[in-house]
Protein backbone atom coordinates (compact mmCIF):
# COMPACT_ATOMS: atom_id res chain seq x y z
CA UNK A 1 0.00 0.00 0.00
CA UNK A 2 2.81 2.40 -1.18
CA UNK A 3 1.79 5.98 -2.10
CA UNK A 4 4.19 7.54 -5.22
CA UNK A 5 3.13 11.78 -5.74
CA UNK A 6 1.93 11.63 -9.86
CA UNK A 7 4.80 14.31 -10.17
CA UNK A 8 4.28 14.24 -14.06
CA UNK A 9 0.40 14.36 -14.08
CA UNK A 10 0.75 17.42 -11.25
CA UNK A 11 3.00 19.41 -13.60
CA UNK A 12 1.56 18.59 -16.32
CA UNK A 13 -1.66 20.01 -15.15
CA UNK A 14 -0.40 22.75 -13.58
CA UNK A 15 1.64 24.15 -16.93
CA UNK A 16 -1.21 23.45 -19.09
CA UNK A 17 -4.58 24.05 -17.18
CA UNK A 18 -3.39 26.75 -14.85
CA UNK A 19 -0.76 28.62 -16.77
CA UNK A 20 1.96 28.07 -14.18
CA UNK A 21 5.18 29.21 -15.56
CA UNK A 22 6.51 25.90 -17.52
CA UNK A 23 10.26 27.55 -16.77
CA UNK A 24 9.87 27.73 -13.01
CA UNK A 25 13.21 25.49 -11.69
CA UNK A 26 11.91 25.98 -8.07
CA UNK A 27 8.66 23.81 -8.91
CA UNK A 28 10.11 20.37 -9.34
CA UNK A 29 12.29 20.35 -6.86
CA UNK A 30 9.89 21.12 -4.16
CA UNK A 31 7.75 18.85 -5.43
CA UNK A 32 10.69 15.97 -5.19
CA UNK A 33 11.08 16.83 -1.51
CA UNK A 34 7.72 16.85 -0.73
CA UNK A 35 6.85 13.71 -2.11
CA UNK A 36 9.82 12.04 -0.14
CA UNK A 37 8.13 12.79 3.19
CA UNK A 38 4.80 11.82 1.73
CA UNK A 39 5.56 8.21 0.30
CA UNK A 40 8.50 7.97 2.53
CA UNK A 41 6.72 9.14 6.33
CA UNK A 42 3.55 9.94 6.46
CA UNK A 43 2.08 7.08 3.81
CA UNK A 44 3.99 4.18 6.08
CA UNK A 45 1.68 5.52 9.19
CA UNK A 46 -1.18 5.99 6.94
CA UNK A 47 -2.69 1.69 7.85
CA UNK A 48 -1.08 1.74 11.17
CA UNK A 49 -3.19 5.31 12.52
CA UNK A 50 -6.46 3.97 10.81
CA UNK A 51 -6.15 0.78 12.83
CA UNK A 52 -5.19 2.11 16.02
CA UNK A 53 -6.86 5.28 16.00
CA UNK A 54 -6.58 8.49 18.11
CA UNK A 55 -7.26 7.53 21.86
CA UNK A 56 -8.29 9.93 25.32
CA UNK A 57 -6.54 9.45 27.79
CA UNK A 58 -6.79 11.73 30.82
CA UNK A 59 -7.91 14.64 29.12
CA UNK A 60 -5.36 14.06 26.87
CA UNK A 61 -5.83 13.31 22.83
CA UNK A 62 -2.85 11.14 21.92
CA UNK A 63 -2.18 10.65 17.73
CA UNK A 64 -1.48 7.44 16.72
CA UNK A 65 1.72 5.77 16.72
CA UNK A 66 4.07 7.69 13.90
CA UNK A 67 2.09 10.72 13.87
CA UNK A 68 3.83 12.85 16.19
CA UNK A 69 7.30 12.19 14.65
CA UNK A 70 5.71 12.41 11.05
CA UNK A 71 4.51 16.02 12.28
CA UNK A 72 8.11 16.67 13.77
CA UNK A 73 9.43 16.12 10.34
CA UNK A 74 6.71 18.30 8.61
CA UNK A 75 7.47 21.16 10.85
CA UNK A 76 10.93 20.89 10.54
CA UNK A 77 10.91 21.38 6.44
CA UNK A 78 9.01 24.26 6.66
CA UNK A 79 6.16 22.35 4.86
CA UNK A 80 3.14 23.71 6.85
CA UNK A 81 4.70 27.82 5.58
CA UNK A 82 4.64 27.53 1.95
CA UNK A 83 1.69 29.63 1.26
CA UNK A 84 2.32 31.76 4.09
CA UNK A 85 3.17 36.14 4.67
CA UNK A 86 7.24 36.26 4.48
CA UNK A 87 6.24 38.76 7.47
CA UNK A 88 5.70 36.36 9.56
CA UNK A 89 7.50 33.41 8.56
CA UNK A 90 6.03 31.89 5.47
CA UNK A 91 8.00 31.57 2.27
CA UNK A 92 5.13 32.99 0.59
CA UNK A 93 4.51 30.76 -2.67
CA UNK A 94 1.49 30.69 -4.97
CA UNK A 95 -1.58 28.99 -4.02
CA UNK A 96 -0.11 26.84 -7.67
CA UNK A 97 2.28 25.23 -5.42
CA UNK A 98 0.92 24.99 -2.18
CA UNK A 99 -2.13 22.86 -3.88
CA UNK A 100 -0.66 19.81 -5.10
CA UNK A 101 2.01 19.78 -2.27
CA UNK A 102 -1.16 19.63 -0.13
CA UNK A 103 -2.44 17.12 -2.46
CA UNK A 104 0.60 14.55 -1.57
CA UNK A 105 -0.02 14.91 1.99
CA UNK A 106 -3.37 14.10 1.79
CA UNK A 107 -3.11 10.81 -0.96
CA UNK A 108 -0.26 9.76 1.75
CA UNK A 109 -2.16 10.30 5.11
CA UNK A 110 -5.53 11.89 4.58
CA UNK A 111 -6.05 11.75 8.67
CA UNK A 112 -2.59 13.11 9.53
CA UNK A 113 -3.38 15.94 6.87
CA UNK A 114 -6.10 17.17 8.36
CA UNK A 115 -4.42 18.76 11.27
CA UNK A 116 -1.92 21.59 8.62
CA UNK A 117 -5.24 21.48 6.58
CA UNK A 118 -7.57 23.19 9.20
CA UNK A 119 -4.53 25.38 10.57
CA UNK A 120 -3.98 26.59 6.92
CA UNK A 121 -7.14 28.04 7.19
CA UNK A 122 -6.96 29.28 10.47
CA UNK A 123 -3.99 30.96 9.68
CA UNK A 124 -6.04 32.66 6.34
CA UNK A 125 -8.80 33.46 8.92
CA UNK A 126 -6.15 35.43 11.11
CA UNK A 127 -4.32 36.90 8.81
CA UNK A 128 -7.42 38.58 7.00
CA UNK A 129 -9.58 39.86 10.33
CA UNK A 130 -7.20 39.60 13.28
CA UNK A 131 -5.90 42.58 15.04
CA UNK A 132 -1.91 43.57 14.72
CA UNK A 133 -1.80 42.22 18.50
CA UNK A 134 -3.08 39.20 17.74
CA UNK A 135 -1.08 38.22 14.53
CA UNK A 136 1.96 39.34 16.00
CA UNK A 137 1.29 37.33 18.85
CA UNK A 138 -0.15 34.03 16.87
CA UNK A 139 0.83 33.93 13.59
CA UNK A 140 4.34 33.25 13.35
CA UNK A 141 3.78 30.04 15.60
CA UNK A 142 0.95 28.97 13.74
CA UNK A 143 3.03 29.09 10.11
CA UNK A 144 6.02 27.31 11.42
CA UNK A 145 3.31 24.35 12.41
CA UNK A 146 4.32 25.01 16.12
CA UNK A 147 1.07 25.88 17.09
CA UNK A 148 -2.42 24.83 15.23
CA UNK A 149 -5.00 25.66 14.68
CA UNK A 150 -8.80 24.48 14.33
CA UNK A 151 -12.47 25.32 13.36
CA UNK A 152 -15.45 25.44 16.08
CA UNK A 153 -19.11 26.08 14.49
CA UNK A 154 -21.15 23.08 15.18
CA UNK A 155 -23.42 22.40 18.33
CA UNK A 156 -25.30 19.23 18.91
CA UNK A 157 -28.69 21.24 18.26
CA UNK A 158 -26.81 23.26 15.74
CA UNK A 159 -25.43 21.81 12.46
CA UNK A 160 -25.50 23.61 9.28
CA UNK A 161 -28.03 25.97 10.86
CA UNK A 162 -25.35 28.29 12.69
CA UNK A 163 -27.74 30.49 13.58
CA UNK A 164 -29.30 27.94 16.04
CA UNK A 165 -25.52 28.17 18.06
CA UNK A 166 -26.02 28.56 21.96
CA UNK A 167 -22.08 29.00 23.43
CA UNK A 168 -21.71 32.25 25.26
CA UNK A 169 -19.36 35.12 25.14
CA UNK A 170 -18.96 37.20 28.07
CA UNK A 171 -16.76 40.63 28.29
CA UNK A 172 -14.43 40.71 30.81
CA UNK A 173 -12.32 43.88 30.37
CA UNK A 174 -9.58 43.18 27.02
CA UNK A 175 -11.21 39.55 27.03
CA UNK A 176 -14.13 37.76 27.33
CA UNK A 177 -15.45 34.44 29.17
CA UNK A 178 -16.40 31.31 26.62
CA UNK A 179 -19.01 28.42 27.74
CA UNK A 180 -20.74 26.22 25.39
CA UNK A 181 -20.44 22.80 23.88
CA UNK A 182 -18.89 22.07 20.19
CA UNK A 183 -18.83 19.09 18.22
CA UNK A 184 -17.30 17.30 15.22
CA UNK A 185 -14.05 19.43 16.02
CA UNK A 186 -11.16 17.82 13.88
CA UNK A 187 -7.62 17.86 15.48
CA UNK A 188 -9.43 19.64 18.80
CA UNK A 189 -7.20 18.03 20.80
CA UNK A 190 -4.01 16.44 20.00
CA UNK A 191 -0.58 15.63 21.26
CA UNK A 192 1.71 16.60 18.77
CA UNK A 193 2.19 20.44 18.97
CA UNK A 194 2.63 22.24 22.03
CA UNK A 195 -0.57 24.18 21.52
CA UNK A 196 -3.68 24.76 19.85
CA UNK A 197 -5.19 27.62 18.40
CA UNK A 198 -9.48 27.30 18.59
CA UNK A 199 -11.57 29.71 16.04
CA UNK A 200 -14.96 29.47 18.10
CA UNK A 201 -17.98 30.96 16.92
CA UNK A 202 -20.54 32.42 19.84
CA UNK A 203 -22.94 34.76 21.40
CA UNK A 204 -22.10 38.44 22.98
CA UNK A 205 -24.84 39.31 26.16
CA UNK A 206 -26.95 41.80 23.76
CA UNK A 207 -26.67 39.77 20.50
CA UNK A 208 -29.11 40.11 18.26
CA UNK A 209 -30.96 36.41 17.35
CA UNK A 210 -29.92 34.60 14.11
CA UNK A 211 -27.21 34.09 12.31
CA UNK A 212 -26.39 38.44 12.65
CA UNK A 213 -26.35 37.55 16.42
CA UNK A 214 -22.79 35.53 16.02
CA UNK A 215 -18.77 36.74 16.93
CA UNK A 216 -15.50 35.04 16.41
CA UNK A 217 -13.54 34.69 19.44
CA UNK A 218 -9.80 32.89 19.34
CA UNK A 219 -9.37 30.75 22.35
CA UNK A 220 -5.84 29.48 22.86
CA UNK A 221 -5.52 25.91 24.26
CA UNK A 222 -2.52 27.00 26.64
CA UNK A 223 -2.66 30.57 27.42
CA UNK A 224 -0.20 32.95 26.22
CA UNK A 225 1.74 36.10 27.40
CA UNK A 226 2.39 39.39 25.91
CA UNK A 227 5.92 38.22 24.72
CA UNK A 228 4.55 34.72 23.15
CA UNK A 229 5.41 32.47 26.30
CA UNK A 230 3.19 29.79 27.47
CA UNK A 231 1.15 30.82 30.50
CA UNK A 232 -1.03 27.55 31.50
CA UNK A 233 -4.27 25.87 30.67
CA UNK A 234 -7.00 27.75 29.38
CA UNK A 235 -10.78 26.79 31.18
CA UNK A 236 -11.50 24.09 27.94
CA UNK A 237 -10.99 20.58 27.33
CA UNK A 238 -12.15 17.52 25.18
CA UNK A 239 -15.12 15.61 26.34
CA UNK A 240 -14.81 12.51 24.10
CA UNK A 241 -13.60 11.49 20.38
CA UNK A 242 -15.87 10.45 18.26
CA UNK A 243 -15.93 6.69 16.60
CA UNK A 244 -16.13 6.91 13.11
CA UNK A 245 -16.42 5.40 9.53
CA UNK A 246 -12.76 6.58 8.38
CA UNK A 247 -10.22 9.10 9.36
CA UNK A 248 -9.61 7.18 12.53
CA UNK A 249 -6.00 8.46 12.92
CA UNK A 250 -7.53 11.72 12.79
CA UNK A 251 -9.19 12.89 16.08
CA UNK A 252 -12.90 14.29 15.95
CA UNK A 253 -13.43 16.14 19.15
CA UNK A 254 -16.60 17.02 21.17
CA UNK A 255 -14.96 20.32 23.14
CA UNK A 256 -16.11 21.98 26.21
CA UNK A 257 -15.66 25.51 27.36
CA UNK A 258 -16.33 26.89 30.38
CA UNK A 259 -16.60 24.52 32.72
CA UNK A 260 -15.03 26.52 35.66
CA UNK A 261 -14.47 30.55 35.42
CA UNK A 262 -15.07 29.93 31.60
CA UNK A 263 -12.61 29.83 28.73
CA UNK A 264 -10.45 33.39 28.27
CA UNK A 265 -11.16 34.18 24.78
CA UNK A 266 -10.37 37.57 21.97
CA UNK A 267 -12.73 38.49 19.91
CA UNK A 268 -11.66 38.72 15.81
CA UNK A 269 -13.15 40.92 13.99
CA UNK A 270 -15.94 42.97 14.87
CA UNK A 271 -19.28 41.92 17.60
CA UNK A 272 -22.05 40.40 15.74
CA UNK A 273 -19.77 39.78 12.34
CA UNK A 274 -18.17 36.60 13.00
CA UNK A 275 -19.99 34.63 10.59
CA UNK A 276 -18.91 36.68 7.81
CA UNK A 277 -15.01 36.61 9.20
CA UNK A 278 -15.55 32.60 9.86
CA UNK A 279 -16.26 32.04 5.89
CA UNK A 280 -12.66 33.04 5.16
CA UNK A 281 -11.56 29.92 6.78
CA UNK A 282 -14.23 28.30 5.42
CA UNK A 283 -13.76 28.64 2.23
CA UNK A 284 -10.23 27.81 2.42
CA UNK A 285 -11.20 24.65 4.12
CA UNK A 286 -13.38 24.09 1.16
CA UNK A 287 -10.56 24.37 -1.38
CA UNK A 288 -8.78 22.05 0.54
CA UNK A 289 -11.65 19.27 0.73
CA UNK A 290 -11.71 19.73 -2.76
CA UNK A 291 -8.25 18.78 -2.77
CA UNK A 292 -8.99 15.67 -0.49
CA UNK A 293 -11.14 14.44 -2.73
CA UNK A 294 -8.79 14.17 -5.97
CA UNK A 295 -6.04 12.78 -3.07
CA UNK A 296 -7.98 10.25 -1.84
CA UNK A 297 -9.03 9.63 -5.79
CA UNK A 298 -4.93 8.79 -6.85
CA UNK A 299 -4.54 6.60 -3.44
CA UNK A 300 -7.57 4.49 -4.31
CA UNK A 301 -6.91 4.70 -8.02
CA UNK A 302 -2.85 3.55 -7.82
CA UNK A 303 -3.38 0.82 -5.09
CA UNK A 304 -6.12 -0.70 -7.57
CA UNK A 305 -3.84 -0.34 -10.60
CA UNK A 306 -0.72 -1.98 -8.80
CA UNK A 307 -3.59 -4.70 -7.88
CA UNK A 308 -4.71 -5.27 -11.21
CA UNK A 309 -1.49 -5.75 -13.01
CA UNK A 310 -0.21 -8.54 -10.12
CA UNK A 311 -3.68 -10.13 -9.97
CA UNK A 312 -3.53 -13.16 -12.04
CA UNK A 313 -7.11 -14.48 -13.29
CA UNK A 314 -8.79 -15.38 -16.62
CA UNK A 315 -7.88 -15.95 -19.55
CA UNK A 316 -6.60 -12.96 -22.41
CA UNK A 317 -10.14 -12.25 -25.25
CA UNK A 318 -7.51 -11.93 -27.75
CA UNK A 319 -6.68 -15.92 -27.76
CA UNK A 320 -4.36 -17.80 -25.81
CA UNK A 321 -4.32 -20.62 -23.29
CA UNK A 322 -2.45 -18.38 -20.16
CA UNK A 323 -4.46 -16.94 -17.41
CA UNK A 324 -3.41 -13.87 -17.52
CA UNK A 325 -3.37 -10.26 -14.93
CA UNK A 326 -6.93 -8.74 -14.80
CA UNK A 327 -5.30 -4.74 -16.20
CA UNK A 328 -5.66 -7.36 -19.55
CA UNK A 329 -10.08 -7.23 -18.96
CA UNK A 330 -11.59 -4.75 -21.31
CA UNK A 331 -14.01 -4.24 -17.86
CA UNK A 332 -11.38 -3.97 -15.35
CA UNK A 333 -9.73 -0.86 -18.05
CA UNK A 334 -12.95 0.44 -18.08
CA UNK A 335 -12.83 1.01 -14.19
CA UNK A 336 -9.10 2.43 -14.16
CA UNK A 337 -9.27 4.46 -17.07
CA UNK A 338 -13.47 6.17 -15.43
CA UNK A 339 -10.90 6.06 -12.37
CA UNK A 340 -8.05 8.03 -14.33
CA UNK A 341 -9.79 10.23 -16.13
CA UNK A 342 -11.54 11.58 -13.48
CA UNK A 343 -9.05 12.59 -11.21
CA UNK A 344 -7.31 14.14 -13.76
CA UNK A 345 -10.22 16.34 -14.86
CA UNK A 346 -10.57 17.32 -10.98
CA UNK A 347 -7.22 17.31 -10.42
CA UNK A 348 -7.02 20.11 -13.48
CA UNK A 349 -10.14 22.28 -12.66
CA UNK A 350 -8.52 22.45 -8.67
CA UNK A 351 -5.08 23.44 -9.44
CA UNK A 352 -6.83 25.76 -12.45
CA UNK A 353 -8.87 27.41 -9.39
CA UNK A 354 -5.75 27.45 -7.34
CA UNK A 355 -4.30 29.65 -10.43
CA UNK A 356 -7.22 31.97 -9.81
CA UNK A 357 -7.02 32.09 -6.55
CA UNK A 358 -2.90 33.63 -6.99
CA UNK A 359 -4.34 36.30 -9.83
CA UNK A 360 -7.41 37.43 -7.25
CA UNK A 361 -4.58 37.91 -4.63
CA UNK A 362 -3.20 40.41 -6.96
CA UNK A 363 -6.46 42.40 -7.39
CA UNK A 364 -7.86 40.44 -10.58
CA UNK A 365 -11.41 41.20 -9.93
CA UNK A 366 -12.71 38.62 -12.98
CA UNK A 367 -10.25 35.94 -11.43
CA UNK A 368 -11.45 36.47 -8.02
CA UNK A 369 -14.98 35.75 -9.65
CA UNK A 370 -13.82 32.91 -10.96
CA UNK A 371 -12.87 31.48 -7.52
CA UNK A 372 -16.32 32.49 -6.05
CA UNK A 373 -18.17 30.45 -9.10
CA UNK A 374 -15.80 27.30 -8.80
CA UNK A 375 -15.29 27.12 -5.09
CA UNK A 376 -18.51 25.20 -4.61
CA UNK A 377 -18.22 23.16 -7.78
CA UNK A 378 -14.17 21.98 -6.25
CA UNK A 379 -15.51 21.28 -3.32
CA UNK A 380 -18.44 18.86 -3.82
CA UNK A 381 -18.19 17.77 -7.48
CA UNK A 382 -14.26 16.53 -6.61
CA UNK A 383 -15.51 14.85 -3.41
CA UNK A 384 -18.26 12.95 -4.70
CA UNK A 385 -16.15 11.62 -7.66
CA UNK A 386 -13.70 11.13 -4.83
CA UNK A 387 -15.96 8.25 -3.34
CA UNK A 388 -16.87 7.09 -6.54
CA UNK A 389 -13.47 6.74 -7.79
CA UNK A 390 -12.50 5.09 -4.11
CA UNK A 391 -15.46 2.71 -4.34
CA UNK A 392 -14.15 1.92 -7.76
CA UNK A 393 -10.94 1.06 -6.46
CA UNK A 394 -12.98 -1.79 -4.31
CA UNK A 395 -14.65 -3.53 -7.26
CA UNK A 396 -11.15 -3.37 -9.09
CA UNK A 397 -10.09 -5.54 -6.07
CA UNK A 398 -12.91 -8.24 -6.38
CA UNK A 399 -13.82 -10.06 -2.83
CA UNK A 400 -10.21 -8.64 -1.74
CA UNK A 401 -11.29 -4.91 -1.93
CA UNK A 402 -13.61 -5.76 0.48
CA UNK A 403 -11.24 -7.26 2.71
CA UNK A 404 -9.77 -4.27 5.27
CA UNK A 405 -6.50 -5.90 5.72
CA UNK A 406 -5.70 -4.78 1.44
CA UNK A 407 -6.52 -1.19 2.31
CA UNK A 408 -8.56 -0.76 -0.36
CA UNK A 409 -11.74 -0.04 1.81
CA UNK A 410 -9.87 1.96 3.95
CA UNK A 411 -9.51 4.86 1.01
CA UNK A 412 -13.35 4.70 0.63
CA UNK A 413 -14.56 5.00 4.29
CA UNK A 414 -11.67 7.81 4.37
CA UNK A 415 -13.38 9.66 1.29
CA UNK A 416 -16.50 9.31 2.46
CA UNK A 417 -16.48 12.24 4.77
CA UNK A 418 -15.86 14.78 2.39
CA UNK A 419 -18.95 15.43 0.64
CA UNK A 420 -19.88 15.82 4.47
CA UNK A 421 -17.65 18.09 6.29
CA UNK A 422 -16.91 22.13 5.35
CA UNK A 423 -20.82 22.43 4.50
CA UNK A 424 -22.24 19.27 2.74
CA UNK A 425 -22.41 19.24 -1.07
CA UNK A 426 -26.33 19.99 -0.93
CA UNK A 427 -25.14 23.04 0.45
CA UNK A 428 -22.54 23.55 -1.93
CA UNK A 429 -25.15 23.42 -4.62
CA UNK A 430 -27.56 25.85 -2.50
CA UNK A 431 -24.21 28.06 -2.64
CA UNK A 432 -23.91 27.58 -6.43
CA UNK A 433 -27.16 27.93 -7.40
CA UNK A 434 -28.56 31.17 -5.25
CA UNK A 435 -25.46 33.24 -4.28
CA UNK A 436 -23.22 32.29 -7.62
CA UNK A 437 -25.70 31.96 -10.69
CA UNK A 438 -29.38 33.56 -9.62
CA UNK A 439 -27.45 36.40 -7.85
CA UNK A 440 -25.62 37.72 -10.63
CA UNK A 441 -28.11 36.90 -13.58
CA UNK A 442 -25.56 33.76 -14.14
CA UNK A 443 -23.21 36.49 -15.58
CA UNK A 444 -19.96 34.84 -14.31
CA UNK A 445 -21.26 31.56 -15.42
CA UNK A 446 -21.96 32.54 -18.86
CA UNK A 447 -18.23 34.30 -19.06
CA UNK A 448 -17.03 30.55 -18.08
CA UNK A 449 -19.10 28.92 -20.27
CA UNK A 450 -17.96 31.45 -23.23
CA UNK A 451 -14.22 30.16 -22.29
CA UNK A 452 -14.93 26.75 -22.43
CA UNK A 453 -17.03 27.11 -25.98
CA UNK A 454 -13.59 28.66 -27.86
CA UNK A 455 -11.54 25.87 -26.12
CA UNK A 456 -14.28 23.23 -27.40
CA UNK A 457 -14.16 24.60 -31.00
CA UNK A 458 -10.68 23.85 -31.11
CA UNK A 459 -10.83 20.48 -29.07
CA UNK A 460 -11.44 17.07 -29.77
CA UNK A 461 -14.44 16.93 -32.74
CA UNK A 462 -16.55 14.97 -30.46
CA UNK A 463 -19.83 15.88 -30.50
CA UNK A 464 -20.61 15.64 -26.91
CA UNK A 465 -18.59 18.46 -26.29
CA UNK A 466 -20.61 21.21 -27.57
CA UNK A 467 -23.94 19.47 -27.17
CA UNK A 468 -22.81 19.19 -23.20
CA UNK A 469 -21.94 22.89 -23.41
CA UNK A 470 -25.17 23.96 -24.78
CA UNK A 471 -27.14 21.81 -21.95
CA UNK A 472 -24.70 23.47 -19.73
CA UNK A 473 -25.64 26.87 -21.47
CA UNK A 474 -29.56 26.37 -21.32
CA UNK A 475 -29.73 24.79 -17.80
CA UNK A 476 -28.01 28.29 -16.42
CA UNK A 477 -30.72 30.18 -17.95
CA UNK A 478 -33.72 27.76 -16.53
CA UNK A 479 -31.35 28.36 -12.87
CA UNK A 480 -31.46 32.32 -13.19
CA UNK A 481 -35.17 32.11 -14.01
CA UNK A 482 -35.93 29.79 -10.91
CA UNK A 483 -33.91 31.55 -9.00
CA UNK A 484 -36.01 34.45 -8.98
CA UNK A 485 -39.47 33.46 -10.02
CA UNK A 486 -39.22 29.86 -8.11
CA UNK A 487 -36.93 29.53 -5.95
CA UNK A 488 -37.90 25.81 -4.39
CA UNK A 489 -37.18 24.69 -8.18
CA UNK A 490 -33.84 25.98 -8.02
CA UNK A 491 -33.34 24.33 -5.36
CA UNK A 492 -34.27 20.87 -6.01
CA UNK A 493 -31.99 21.65 -9.20
CA UNK A 494 -29.32 22.45 -7.34
CA UNK A 495 -27.57 19.54 -6.99
CA UNK A 496 -27.66 18.12 -10.40
CA UNK A 497 -26.95 21.57 -11.85
CA UNK A 498 -23.63 21.57 -9.66
CA UNK A 499 -22.80 17.48 -11.06
CA UNK A 500 -23.69 19.29 -14.66
CA UNK A 501 -21.25 22.07 -14.33
CA UNK A 502 -18.43 19.60 -12.93
CA UNK A 503 -18.92 17.31 -15.84
CA UNK A 504 -18.53 19.78 -18.13
CA UNK A 505 -15.62 21.51 -16.46
CA UNK A 506 -13.92 18.63 -16.37
CA UNK A 507 -14.27 18.06 -20.09
CA UNK A 508 -13.16 21.36 -20.80
CA UNK A 509 -9.82 20.92 -18.68
CA UNK A 510 -8.83 17.14 -20.41
CA UNK A 511 -9.45 18.48 -23.71
CA UNK A 512 -6.78 21.98 -22.73
CA UNK A 513 -4.85 19.10 -21.52
CA UNK A 514 -5.21 16.96 -24.85
CA UNK A 515 -4.69 19.71 -27.17
CA UNK A 516 -1.01 20.85 -24.80
CA UNK A 517 -0.29 16.86 -25.36
CA UNK A 518 -0.86 17.13 -29.10
CA UNK A 519 1.31 20.39 -29.81
CA UNK A 520 4.14 18.62 -27.51
CA UNK A 521 4.19 15.08 -29.60
CA UNK A 522 4.37 17.20 -32.82
CA UNK A 523 7.14 19.19 -31.27
CA UNK A 524 8.64 16.06 -30.65
CA UNK A 525 9.45 16.39 -27.22
CA UNK A 526 8.33 14.37 -23.39
CA UNK A 527 7.29 10.94 -23.11
CA UNK A 528 5.29 9.91 -25.90
CA UNK A 529 3.41 6.85 -23.71
CA UNK A 530 2.32 9.60 -21.16
CA UNK A 531 1.56 12.70 -23.79
CA UNK A 532 -1.28 9.57 -25.79
CA UNK A 533 -2.40 8.61 -22.53
CA UNK A 534 -3.33 12.71 -21.77
CA UNK A 535 -5.32 12.26 -25.53
CA UNK A 536 -6.84 9.01 -24.87
CA UNK A 537 -8.10 10.37 -21.19
CA UNK A 538 -9.67 13.16 -22.96
CA UNK A 539 -11.43 11.14 -25.44
CA UNK A 540 -12.23 7.90 -23.05
CA UNK A 541 -14.01 10.85 -20.89
CA UNK A 542 -16.21 12.61 -24.03
CA UNK A 543 -17.82 9.57 -25.31
CA UNK A 544 -17.89 7.54 -21.81
CA UNK A 545 -18.46 9.96 -18.99
CA UNK A 546 -19.64 13.64 -20.69
CA UNK A 547 -22.95 12.22 -21.79
CA UNK A 548 -24.00 12.04 -18.16
CA UNK A 549 -24.27 16.06 -18.63
CA UNK A 550 -27.36 15.85 -20.85
CA UNK A 551 -28.98 13.38 -17.94
CA UNK A 552 -28.10 15.62 -15.53
CA UNK A 553 -29.95 19.24 -17.21
CA UNK A 554 -32.63 16.59 -17.76
CA UNK A 555 -32.81 15.86 -14.09
CA UNK A 556 -32.13 19.93 -13.35
CA UNK A 557 -35.15 20.24 -15.03
CA UNK A 558 -37.46 18.18 -13.42
CA UNK A 559 -37.82 19.17 -9.94
CA UNK A 560 -41.50 19.28 -9.83
CA UNK A 561 -41.73 16.11 -8.43
CA UNK A 562 -39.43 17.12 -5.48
CA UNK A 563 -41.71 20.32 -5.01
CA UNK A 564 -44.90 18.69 -4.86
CA UNK A 565 -44.04 16.07 -2.74
CA UNK A 566 -45.36 15.60 0.50
CA UNK A 567 -42.77 14.53 3.10
CA UNK A 568 -45.71 13.12 5.07
CA UNK A 569 -46.05 10.28 1.91
CA UNK A 570 -42.37 9.36 2.59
Amino acid sequence: MTYTAPIADMVFALVEVAGHPADDDTLRPILDEAAKLAGGVLAPVNRSGDIEGAVLENGVVRAPKGFKHAYERFVAGGWNAVPCDPAFGGQGLPWTVATPVAEMWNSANMAFALCPLLNQGAIELLSAHGSPAQKALYLRKMISGEWTGTMNLTEPQAGSDLGLLKTRAEPRGDHYRIRGQKIFITWGEHDMAANTVHMVLARTPKAPPGSKGISLFLVPKILVGADGTLNGRNDLRCVSIEHKLGINGSPTCVMAYGDNDGAIGFMVGEENRGLEAMFTMMNNERMGVGMQGVAIAERAYQQARDYARQRIQGRDLKGGRETVPIVRHPDVKRMLLTMKAGIDAIRALTYYTAAQMDRAKQGDAAAQARVDLLTPVVKAWNTDLGCEIASLGVQVHGGMGFIEETGAAQHFRDARIAPIYEGTNGIQAQDLAFRKVARDGGKAMRALIAEMDGDFKDGLGIASEAAALDALENTTAFMVKAGAEAPELAAAAATPYLRLVGTVAGQWVLTRQAKAAERRLKEGGGDRTFLELKTLLARFYARSILPQAMAQAMAAAGGEEIVSLDEAAL
